[in-house]
């Protein structure tokens, strides 16, 4: 952080653990706000942070900068993946992934919304994992900020500051919208279905994309992919002709559960259904899309570019199979590297969410990272260089105030390719996921002094 916003944030630091030391009137409403405003895990709060996170502009453009250019290699790659069996092999999708995925979905782009997720340290940083399919939090950055008006100290601090604000969920409607025109849809407020299985974590998420995208004059519902219907026009909701299908619901879940007649499948293969995101971005959102790109191999896909940025920002990452690989400038049989140093590495489920399956290399007994092993040999995983992380003091509260360290990551969103806010995400654990116990601050940006 530069020297004097640093400055500033240590003297805010100390003027709310000071005043907030034990103020349980001030945590107890925060904690019932953040119920009433669904930033919630299982019911536990995960927005337990007296102040945002504070970057300077300059860092700020910086990591979106990368984002973007990194969010076009994946976009190469996936549509040369479409073109080359040799990439497509090294992706792991299954059967029926691939036969969708090689469906026009009938307009330009592959990502409408994505999200990278990085690591920073030392004022650099690594993207470690690609959400290119169903980016969830777009709309906690809006209800943070809630809580922070609620916060003297912190509301003063920006009243005082000059700051910008991310708004994510604006352009995640403009992204919608604007990928409607590009799939050809003419109506001026196009009706808009937010579909995942009723029951999940993130359906508060979706009750407040439902009133924002009301405010804005769209029709929205939320709804299961079971109430589903197609007349081999269109699909419909109860009555309700769906113009934009906002599909929350993951791929390989709606796989698993659909057959091929259902409506939602067949209205995709006739071409009648704008959905965001598409069944072809499975390709980018495996993990072993990180292995395609950081590749040398396959160099020869990007720009100059593109190639900086992923040579600067991009883990070493490949598929978990009985092979040699280069590492590092050197040849290297791929299972006996990781055996040797598996302080240096972690392993993840090429398609899996919230830290499910994640195995940490320095975290692991001999024993316990072998037996890891075997069994990424038998379900696709990736291997992943261990990337560096720092710490941060960030005021907590919970039965008073504190000073907590904590890891800290950044996830920029991505509309249409351009990046706009993110997720702020802390965490005493390596794995840095508000699902795996950690928690979420908001993100604001200050002009350097």
């Amino acid at each position: 952080m530069h020297e004097s916003i640093s400055d500033l944030v240590s003297t805010l630091d100390r003027s709310l653990i000071e005043n907030h030391l034990d103020d349980r009137v001030l945590f107890e409403k925060l904690d019932s706000m953040q119920r009433q405003l669904g930033l919630v895990s299982d019911d536990r709060p995960f927005s337990p942070f007296l102040r945002p996170e504070f970057f300077p502009r300059g860092f700020y453009r910086q990591i979106t900068k990368a984002a973007e250019t990194l969010a076009e290699a994946f976009d190469v790659m996936t549509l040369a993946a479409l073109e080359n069996d040799a990439i497509m092999a090294e992706l792991g999708l299954t059967e029926l992934e691939e036969r969708y995925a090689r469906i026009d979905p009938g307009y330009p782009g592959v990502c409408n919304s994505s999200r990278l997720d990085a690591f920073i340290a030392d004022g650099s940083f690594k993207f470690l994992e690609y959400n290119g399919e169903t980016p969830a939090g777009i709309s906690d950055q809006m209800q943070i900020e809630k809580l922070l008006q609620e916060i003297p100290e912190t509301r003063d601090f920006l009243a005082s500051n000059p700051h910008w604000l991310p708004r994510p969920h604006i352009k995640l409607l403009k992204a919608l919208v604007s990928g409607y025109r590009g799939f050809g849809g003419t109506k001026e407020r196009p009706n808009i279905a937010i579909v995942d299985w009723t029951g999940v974590s993130t359906e508060t998420e979706f009750e407040i994309l439902r009133e924002f995208f009301e405010s804005e004059g769209h029709a929205t519902v939320i709804a299961d992919p079971g109430e589903l219907s197609y007349d081999g026009d269109s699909l419909h909701i109860d009555g309700f002709e769906v113009d934009i299908f906002y599909k929350r619901v993951l791929i390989h879940e709606f796989f698993e559960l659909s057959t091929d007649d259902h409506p939602l499948r067949r209205a995709y293969r006739d071409g009648n259904v704008f959905m965001a995101n598409s069944f072809r971005t499975k390709i980018p959102h495996k993990k072993a899309s990180l292995a395609v790109i950081s590749n040398d191999r396959f160099a020869y896909l990007f720009n100059d570019e593109q190639l900086t940025m992923i040579e600067k920002h991009l883990p070493w990452t490949r598929l978990i199979s009985d092979r040699e690989v280069r590492f590092r400038g050197s040849k290297a049989d791929l299972l006996e590297l990781i055996r040797r140093e598996r302080e240096r590495f972690i392993l993840k489920p090429n398609d899996d969410y919230g830290g499910s399956g994640i195995v940490v290399g320095w975290e692991s007994s001999a024993g316990e990272w072998e037996d890891a092993i075997e069994n990424a040999l038998e379900y696709p995983y990736v291997v992943q260089e261990r990337a560096p992380v720092e710490k941060v003091h960030f005021p907590t509260y919970g039965e008073k105030a504190f000073m907590e360290e904590l890891l800290i990551d950044f996830d920029p969103f991505l509309f249409r390719g351009k990046a706009e806010g993110g997720l702020i995400r802390l965490s005493s654990q390596s794995l840095v996921n508000v699902a795996a116990g950690g928690g979420e601050a908001a993100l604001v940006v200050l002009s350097e002094q």
